[in-house]
């Protein structure tokens, strides 16, 4: 029996925690990073390319984004045809869309063998797989900003490290985490998600599950999305 999870999460709401741990009761990868790595591989592009352009790093498409709207005359429309510094095989040139697309690509794979994704507007490309189910993690600013220091300390992602450690990418010293950073990465993934799907990431109809993962255990949360997913399967199943 195939298990698909997407999930999509703001900042601080625990996607990096949940993700994992029901990839690993349900017996499935979980593909985050992995993503750029695969999309790096069919372009023919650099990770550190393909990272650039990932809908989690709001230095990357949120920059190309605000970018954009500085030009005169310059709407989202014409976005993707923007040159982004890029290099395919052969030095070409690479646009914004195609790594969506690569990223397209890697995802419905995932849709027909099974896999936890994390971010990336999969519940948008996987809407129309019967035996997926849909999260979203949410909730208030404030708390979502606690909840991210918590789990950096204990572990986790979705934090920059504390005063004093580095980035292990780039080696620069990280401050703890501002209302700043929230905001700059929530922008960054609701921008990917609307420039390319035309549709807001936090539209209920999108889901089949919303959660105020501040409010509820992130431990409860995977029990409730593990079982949701295996009675999804096996409905599926029967049909």
């Amino acid at each position: 029996m195939t298990h698909v999870v997407t999930i999509s999460a703001t900042y601080g709401a625990g996607g990096a925690r949940v993700g994992p741990a029901v990839a690993r009761r349900l017996g499935v990868p979980f593909v985050d990073r992995a993503i750029p790595g695969a999309v790096a591989k069919g372009i023919g592009c650099s990770l550190e390319e393909a990272l650039h352009h990932d809908d989690r790093a709001p230095t990357g498409l949120d920059r190309l984004l605000a970018g954009a709207c500085r030009l005169p005359g310059a709407s989202l429309s014409g976005v993707e045809a923007a040159y982004v510094g890029a290099t395919g095989p052969e030095g070409r040139l690479l646009y914004d869309r195609e790594f969506v697309e690569h990223t397209e690509h890697v995802i419905r794979a995932v849709g027909g063998r099974g896999g936890v994704v994390l971010g990336r507007a999969a519940a948008v490309v996987l809407a129309d797989v019967p035996h997926a189910l849909h999260v979203r993690l949410d909730g208030p600013r404030e708390r979502r900003l606690e909840q991210a220091a918590a789990l950096r300390r204990s572990g986790g992602e979705d934090a920059p490290p504390d005063r004093g450690e580095r980035d292990d990418t780039t080696g620069a010293a990280w401050h703890p985490p501002t209302l700043r950073d929230l905001d700059d990465n929530d922008r960054a993934r609701a921008a990917y998600v609307r420039r390319f799907y035309r549709t807001d990431p936090a539209a209920p109809g999108l889901y089949h599950l919303l959660v105020d993962s501040t409010a509820v255990a992130l431990t409860t949360i995977v029990d409730v999305v593990e079982r949701l997913a295996r009675e999804r399967a096996e409905a599926a199943g029967r049909r």
